[in-house]
């Protein structure tokens, strides 16, 4: 059932991430095409930035459940075995610390945001463009709870896979 979860939550978030990134890439071709035709589009740029920040987010939680953030893997694995499992252990302490703390402080930020709006669109509440603060911490927490059991294995065992070397020996395949 844990792998179930695992796979799902993958899925949902890689088709998110991939929509964020087709909607930036949209938003953009369609700010340049209106500025060749000299169409004024005074939304595009607060958007494009907005739009961005959610791609970076939601994209860095992605990242941590895959473990393809910066991490000290070699530092881990250069480690008495008796000691790798505390280190990853002290390590996730630290980064979820760290998501919780942004999750509840990005949740002050809605509170001290009620009432805004967005410059150019006065429609849309700067509480909704900036939901991505907490949520994304929340999502990288997620992630990271997701992700450990397999790195505490990796530790117990022969050590932490580095992700990068991963990604590079598969593209070599």
């Amino acid at each position: 059932m844990f792998d179930s979860l695992r796979t799902t939550f993958d899925r949902a978030l890689t088709a998110f991430v991939i929509f964020l990134l087709g909607s930036l890439a949209v938003m953009i071709l369609f700010g340049v095409l209106c500025r060749k035709l000299g169409i004024a589009v005074v939304w595009y740029d607060e958007g494009a930035s907005i739009m961005l920040a959610w791609l970076t987010y939601y994209g860095a939680a992605l990242a941590a459940l895959k473990r393809a953030h910066i991490g000290f893997p070699g530092m881990v694995n250069a480690m008495p075995p008796r000691w790798r499992v505390p280190a990853v252990l002290f390590g996730e302490v630290c980064v979820i610390g760290f998501f919780g703390l942004l999750t509840f402080y990005g949740f002050e930020v809605l509170r001290i945001l009620e009432g805004d709006t967005m410059v150019s669109l006065p429609n849309v509440p700067t509480q909704l463009t900036q939901s991505v603060i907490p949520i994304g911490g929340a999502l990288f927490i997620i992630a990271q709870l997701l992700s450990l059991p397999e790195v505490l294995q990796q530790a117990r065992g022969r050590g932490i896979v580095d992700a990068e070397q991963k990604a590079v020996a598969e593209a070599l395949q």
